[in-house]
């Protein structure tokens, strides 16, 4: 891991994926932008990346298949999902499998602020 964290944001829609950058760079913290699960995946910042902020509903891979995904590769990259639609089955099972939060959209940029200093410090133990 880097020593300064690098946030990847993982959303189809650019709005989000900007607004949630200006908020991440406006508090010191590295981000990278990314249009979807297989953007991500084709990239070199998935072994460089301490946090993740998936969207997760998108086209072709969604991020709890994303989740999945890196699950099975042996990546434990903390995962804070965001949503539209908040089902509570999908909450569940991310949960479930590690992810460190699900916010609903729009969230409150304090939620999102306390469930990435929640995963940097899961991420450095």
């Amino acid at each position: 891991m880097p020593d300064v964290p690098i946030i990847s944001i993982v959303d189809d829609d650019e709005s989000v994926r900007l607004a949630i950058k200006s908020l991440l760079n406006s508090i010191g913290l590295t981000t990278q932008l990314f249009s979807s699960a297989e953007d991500f995946l084709q990239s070199a910042s998935v072994s460089d990346t301490s946090c993740l902020i998936l969207d997760v509903q998108m086209p072709r891979m969604s991020g709890v298949e994303l989740q999945n995904f890196m699950i099975s590769q042996g990546l434990s990259t903390p995962i804070i999902f965001i949503t539209a639609f908040p089902e509570e089955s999908t909450r569940t099972k991310v949960l479930k499998s590690g992810a460190v939060c699900f916010l609903s959209k729009p969230f409150d940029e304090q939620a999102l602020l306390q469930c990435l200093d929640k995963a940097l410090k899961r991420d450095t133990g």
